[in-house]
């Protein structure tokens, strides 16, 4: 859009021009009035062949001449600049949605987030921070565009359409985040991802308090109502500010230069760590990582596991320290499934 704006006020400049060098001349030449030669200057350049609003002279004639030819040849400059221009847009757009539907097509195990607003877009940040594959939607072509311009992979759709959804993969994705602007929108798009897959892991949005067990009847596993989050945070703020302060920077998308986060780490069939204790893993001294909790298979959560609570296949480790460290263990547990 902003070389579509450039090119037109390139042409139109060069049009002004031309009338302004038409209207002087024929001020100058046969000395009309102004509206007179304006006019004339403008139905010569556009050659709809009226007849002349007063007899010119020979030099008149002479300099008319070259204005006409002068004007025609700008007429065509102008038509043939728009033209090109709005072909280059149009297959600009049309490969740069090839590009995007491919890019999509590669995706797998990736995460979509529908709807780009302030909710939206926090997560769609946390997503990249994390490095993990994802795909913004929405139908607002100004928050695609900011999306874009983040670095982020989305595209200008209607995300509750099942259309929309399986164009985003949503068969092969592991998880959804409904971030649209009413509650009508986000249920029926719970509803909709869920019956393409029911696998599949959905964090939603929520504005009223009692639209909760409606989603969570629909198939969406985490409900949050952001104004709720917002003022929990905002007395722990006051109430335990320090901490609020370790949890915010353990927690934060923010740049800190602390480079701190936590991890959920999952321990896979085959990982060599299936089985041990804490304390045989040594993961405090092998990755500098604290262990909070154990999530067990069965949904139990231990908090604060001592060091002689064995971690067997199936369980989560809930851990905190160094983000490259964290990415380090993770790979770890990981290549256990390959």
């Amino acid at each position: 859009m902003r070389e579509l704006r450039r090119r037109l006020f390139e042409v139109l400049g060069v049009l002004a021009a031309t009338l302004l060098i038409g209207t002087v001349g024929f001020m100058v030449i046969e000395d009309y009035p102004p509206f007179d030669a304006l006019y004339m200057a403008l139905i010569t350049v556009t050659t709809v062949g009226y007849a002349e609003i007063h007899p010119l002279s020979l030099e008149g004639r002479i300099f008319n001449v070259g204005f006409v030819l002068f004007g025609v040849a700008v007429m065509f400059y102008a038509i043939g600049v728009m033209t090109q221009t709005i072909l280059e847009l149009q297959l600009s757009e049309f490969f740069e949605k090839r590009r995007v539907k491919r890019m999509i097509e590669k995706l797998n195990n990736h995460y979509i987030v529908c709807g780009f607003g302030r909710v939206g877009r926090a997560a769609a940040t946390e997503l990249k921070r994390t490095g993990v594959p994802f795909v913004v939607a929405d139908s607002d072509p100004a928050l695609v565009e900011s999306a874009i311009k983040r670095g982020m992979l989305a595209v200008s759709a209607d995300a509750k359409s099942d259309e929309t959804l399986r164009e985003l993969g949503v068969r092969r994705a592991k998880g959804l985040i409904a971030a649209l602007a009413t509650d009508a929108d986000n249920l029926f798009l719970i509803l909709s991802a869920k019956a393409l897959n029911p696998k599949l892991k959905v964090a939603s949005r929520v504005n009223e308090e009692e639209s909760e067990s409606k989603f969570r009847r629909a198939g969406a596993d985490a409900v949050f109502r952001p104004y709720d989050v917002t003022g929990y945070r905002l007395a722990q703020a006051i109430l335990r500010p320090f901490v609020f302060e370790f949890l915010d920077i353990t927690s934060s998308t923010v740049d800190l230069g602390l480079n701190i986060g936590l991890e959920q780490i999952e321990v896979p069939e085959g990982c060599e760590l299936a089985g041990k204790s804490l304390k045989d893993m040594q993961l405090r001294r092998e990755y500098d990582v604290i262990v909070l909790a154990i999530r067990k298979a069965d949904g139990a959560m231990r908090f604060n596991p001592p060091a002689e609570a064995v971690v067997e296949a199936g369980d989560h480790l809930i851990v905190m320290g160094n983000l490259q460290h964290l990415q380090q263990l993770t790979e770890r547990t990981q290549g256990a499934r390959k």
